[in-house]
Protein backbone atom coordinates (compact mmCIF):
# COMPACT_ATOMS: atom_id res chain seq x y z
CA UNK A 1 0.00 0.00 0.00
CA UNK A 2 1.53 3.13 -0.83
CA UNK A 3 0.16 6.76 -0.23
CA UNK A 4 -0.29 7.64 -4.07
CA UNK A 5 -3.95 6.14 -3.36
CA UNK A 6 -4.42 8.76 -0.91
CA UNK A 7 -3.12 11.40 -2.77
CA UNK A 8 -5.29 10.68 -5.17
CA UNK A 9 -8.06 11.12 -3.38
CA UNK A 10 -6.82 14.37 -1.88
CA UNK A 11 -5.98 15.85 -5.12
CA UNK A 12 -10.00 15.28 -5.83
CA UNK A 13 -11.19 16.15 -2.83
CA UNK A 14 -9.12 18.90 -1.71
CA UNK A 15 -8.63 20.51 -4.96
CA UNK A 16 -7.40 24.08 -4.20
CA UNK A 17 -4.74 22.48 -2.41
CA UNK A 18 -1.63 20.30 -3.46
CA UNK A 19 -2.04 16.70 -2.40
CA UNK A 20 0.77 16.27 -0.29
CA UNK A 21 -0.11 19.75 1.57
CA UNK A 22 -3.59 18.99 1.88
CA UNK A 23 -3.22 14.70 3.85
CA UNK A 24 -0.78 17.21 5.98
CA UNK A 25 -3.96 19.58 7.40
CA UNK A 26 -5.64 15.98 8.89
CA UNK A 27 -8.79 17.82 9.82
CA UNK A 28 -9.59 19.80 6.80
CA UNK A 29 -8.53 16.91 5.10
CA UNK A 30 -10.68 14.69 6.53
CA UNK A 31 -13.61 17.38 6.61
CA UNK A 32 -13.69 17.38 2.65
CA UNK A 33 -13.69 13.21 2.37
CA UNK A 34 -16.49 13.26 4.84
CA UNK A 35 -18.54 15.79 2.78
CA UNK A 36 -17.21 15.24 -0.67
CA UNK A 37 -15.44 11.59 -0.87
CA UNK A 38 -17.61 8.35 -2.26
CA UNK A 39 -17.17 5.13 -0.53
CA UNK A 40 -14.66 4.30 -2.62
CA UNK A 41 -12.39 7.71 -1.37
CA UNK A 42 -13.89 7.24 2.28
CA UNK A 43 -12.32 3.05 1.91
CA UNK A 44 -8.83 4.65 0.94
CA UNK A 45 -9.00 7.04 3.60
CA UNK A 46 -9.73 4.62 6.59
CA UNK A 47 -6.67 2.57 5.09
CA UNK A 48 -4.74 5.40 6.84
CA UNK A 49 -6.85 7.36 9.02
CA UNK A 50 -8.70 5.30 12.22
CA UNK A 51 -12.45 6.04 12.99
CA UNK A 52 -11.10 7.86 16.05
CA UNK A 53 -9.54 10.20 13.69
CA UNK A 54 -12.85 10.81 11.65
CA UNK A 55 -14.79 10.97 15.18
CA UNK A 56 -12.42 13.91 16.20
CA UNK A 57 -13.45 15.95 13.16
CA UNK A 58 -16.94 15.85 14.52
CA UNK A 59 -15.61 17.79 17.90
CA UNK A 60 -13.79 20.18 16.24
CA UNK A 61 -14.89 20.70 12.49
CA UNK A 62 -13.82 23.59 10.09
CA UNK A 63 -16.20 25.67 9.64
CA UNK A 64 -17.31 26.17 5.98
CA UNK A 65 -16.81 22.45 5.08
CA UNK A 66 -19.80 20.58 5.75
CA UNK A 67 -23.14 20.52 4.39
CA UNK A 68 -26.28 19.75 5.98
CA UNK A 69 -26.51 16.75 4.70
CA UNK A 70 -22.67 14.99 5.45
CA UNK A 71 -22.78 16.54 8.69
CA UNK A 72 -25.99 14.81 9.50
CA UNK A 73 -25.14 11.47 8.51
CA UNK A 74 -21.75 11.73 10.09
CA UNK A 75 -23.11 12.69 13.70
CA UNK A 76 -25.23 9.69 13.17
CA UNK A 77 -22.93 7.45 12.26
CA UNK A 78 -21.16 8.01 15.31
CA UNK A 79 -23.53 7.86 17.87
CA UNK A 80 -23.89 11.43 18.40
CA UNK A 81 -27.50 12.71 18.77
CA UNK A 82 -28.67 14.70 18.66
CA UNK A 83 -27.56 16.35 15.86
CA UNK A 84 -25.54 19.08 16.86
CA UNK A 85 -25.86 22.59 14.60
CA UNK A 86 -24.03 22.61 11.49
CA UNK A 87 -20.82 24.61 11.88
CA UNK A 88 -20.75 27.96 10.82
CA UNK A 89 -18.11 31.01 10.11
CA UNK A 90 -17.82 33.54 12.46
CA UNK A 91 -16.91 36.72 10.19
CA UNK A 92 -15.97 39.88 11.40
CA UNK A 93 -18.58 42.35 11.19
Amino acid sequence: MSASDLHTVAKRVVWFKEPEDAVKDVKLFLAHVMTYGTLTDIAITLRYFSEDDFKSVLADPPPGVFDRRSWTYWNVRYHREPVPDLPRRNLPQ
